[in-house]
């Protein structure tokens, strides 16, 4: 099917787009993973999706969470550096084994977003979303577009600072946890005792010259502010909207295929660990296997120079499908839309792209912000006032030139 006149539209849904964020964010309340603005918001896309999109099938589904436990790892990583370098003065092997514990808390609940503290936080339920427009024939391809509707609590150090400044922040703290973890290591082999070594000993100087981490962190331990949530403009309405905005556009033009299903997955606690994908699919696991079925995962659509078709995801140790990453970065040039081919890089988190192909479904990640952080990214200023036109209708255009080569069968 030639979608032509959609993509000639794309100043009109981008504007709409920007309408309904703002609309959102005015009538709901802040919507942290499973808080009651998240489930408003939830209601709302299902409502929206069958009355105003057009979605034969609509369901929501509840999944557990414990969202303090994704930044809480924070807590327990910095307690076991402190623990090491304390303990590196009189008992280093205590040290040596706070210090692999640190690593490896921060390692698996941040580096691979995988349950390992969960248990410990407070449970909470969040939801997530499906809707699908049925074909008007046999069905034999079938794609999704992917947000997810959970906002994130403020980063202080990259509201008052920048992004540069907040990566060497978080990764000069780990690295002092594991100059501590090694110092004890080798402390302990050797019998270290700090009191009885001379002044000129190397471990006893490198385990004084360590004590420059303690300010970095202690800072760690405010590395996220609780009690304030930000808009979520940009991250990730923005997301939210590409799928939402096709449909409606389908709905408003009376366009149906023929053989290709269209629907949208919104997900719910992305910020906590990209949970609600993961529950996703292990919901569906096995399912959708009948038909080619591509996953679209939008994350912050903003800057247009940064719209980018995202090879690896998860601190880039995920590999996202690469046809359907190839048809985005094609599709877009095809209509001469700016894009570039990237990763989500180490320190970079992750979308939900990433829990979609760790499960075996075919995704494909698209983001629209330089990967070292923004002002905005985490903070306050992530608000409807902040949105960019330009950025939203880029991809947008992009996305529906996707899916009128997907239903052509492109990348099948």
């Amino acid at each position: 099917m030639n979608l032509r006149n959609l993509i000639d539209k794309r100043n009109e849904y981008a504007d709409y787009i920007i309408r309904e964020i703002t609309y959102i964010i005015k009538n709901f309340g802040k919507r942290d993973p499973g808080a009651q603005g998240e489930t408003d918001a939830a209601n709302f896309f299902s409502d929206y999706l069958r009355n105003e999109c057009g979605c034969e099938e609509v369901f929501t589904e509840e999944f557990e969470i414990h969202p303090g436990s994704f930044f809480g790892w924070i807590y327990i990583t910095v307690t076991c550096a402190f623990i090491a370098m304390i303990t590196s003065f009189f008992a280093p092997a205590i040290g040596a084994v706070a210090g692999v514990i640190g690593l490896l808390v921060a390692v698996i609940q941040f580096g691979f977003y995988t349950k390992i503290v969960d248990w410990m936080f407070k449970k909470k339920i969040s939801r997530n979303v499906t809707a699908i427009k049925h074909c008007t024939g046999e069905v034999k391809r079938r794609i999704f577009f992917n947000g997810h509707m959970d906002a994130c609590w403020e980063w202080p150090v990259n509201y008052h600072c920048d992004g540069a400044v907040c990566e060497a922040h978080m990764a000069s703290s780990l690295l002092g946890l594991v100059f501590y973890t090694v110092l004890c290591i080798i402390a302990a082999a050797k019998h270290f005792v700090f009191a009885e070594a001379t002044a000129h000993d190397p471990l006893k100087i490198c385990i004084l010259c360590g004590l420059i981490f303690i300010p970095l962190w202690i800072l760690m331990y405010f590395m996220w502010n609780e009690r304030r949530v930000v808009d979520g403009a940009n991250d990730n309405l923005t997301g939210c909207y590409m799928g939402v905005a096709i449909l409606k556009a389908m709905h408003d033009e009376g366009i149906s295929f023929e053989n290709t299903e269209v629907g949208v997955i919104l997900n719910g606690a992305e910020e906590a660990g990209i949970r609600g994908s993961y529950a996703w699919c292990k919901a569906h696991k096995g399912e959708y296997e009948d038909v080619p079925t591509f996953i679209y995962s939008y994350d912050t659509i903003h800057d247009p120079k940064y719209l980018m078709a995202n090879y690896r995801d998860l601190n880039g140790t995920v590999k996202s499908d690469k046809d359907a990453t190839d048809l985005f970065y094609e599709s877009a040039q095809e209509i001469g839309v700016q894009c570039v081919k990237g990763w989500v890089p180490p320190f970079g988190g992750a979308t939900d792209n990433a829990a979609y192909n760790k499960a075996g479904f075919r995704s494909a990640g698209i983001t629209g912000l330089n990967h070292k952080l923004e002002n905005y990214y985490h903070t306050r200023r992530d608000t409807y006032d902040n949105l960019n036109a330009k950025g939203i209708a880029d991809c947008f255009a992009a996305s529906v030139k996707v899916l009128e080569n997907f239903d052509n069968g492109a990348k099948q």
